[in-house]
């Protein structure tokens, strides 16, 4: 008879164990402070914008469904997207997610659309404003965006004016900042 053997991480979570990531290697405390959450006092005060890109799906689902057979199949009978090159094959090209989120509230307005160009950013935020507005949020004070191209663009410093609205840039972070695990080397369990 054979006994599966958890994960380490699922072991010190059921004991309450801190990971060694979290204390002090000399005391064994916990030194690691919680996660400080932050939000605004009002909705409309700050307001979030980002995009993201995400690769379409052809017509009738892709290989993770079906198989690569069958997905392959799918996607060379799908039509191609117009904002990429056309070739033998359809190129099903990608979708970019605009999202505007107020910090307060938590309210988001999301568009797919076909690029991630200043006009485009210019256009998505006149129409999340103007849905901010309709959904009670008259005024948005301040925007917080990355500092993308298309946000540092004439043509959306312009849409911001129209709406009188604040631009606030996020600092520009290196990845080793962002992203803990490439901030220190992963911490082994000893005998693990």
């Amino acid at each position: 008879m054979s006994v599966e053997h958890a994960p380490p991480n699922r072991l010190l979570r059921r004991y309450r164990v801190a990971r060694l990531a979290d204390l002090d290697r000399a005391t064994g405390r916990v030194v690691r402070e919680p996660v400080r959450r932050y939000e605004r006092d009002r909705p409309g005060e700050l307001v979030h914008v980002d995009i993201k890109k995400l690769g379409n799906i052809p017509d009738g689902g892709g290989h993770k469904i079906h198989g690569r057979a069958a997905g392959t199949r799918n996607s060379t009978r799908s039509a191609p997207v117009a904002n990429n090159r056309t070739g033998p094959r359809a190129k099903l090209g990608y979708g970019y997610l605009h999202t505007a989120l107020d910090d307060h509230s938590r309210l988001a307005y999301t568009e797919i659309l076909p690029d991630e160009r200043k006009e485009t950013a210019a256009a998505f935020w006149a129409r999340a404003a103007a849905w901010f507005a309709r959904q009670g949020i008259p005024h948005i004070e301040r925007v917080l965006t990355d500092n993308g191209s298309c946000y540092r663009s004439r043509n959306f410093v312009a849409a911001l004016a129209a709406t009188g609205t604040t631009h606030k840039r996020r600092r520009a972070l290196e990845p080793a900042r962002l992203d803990p695990r490439r901030r220190e080397p992963r911490t082994r369990i000893p005998g693990g």
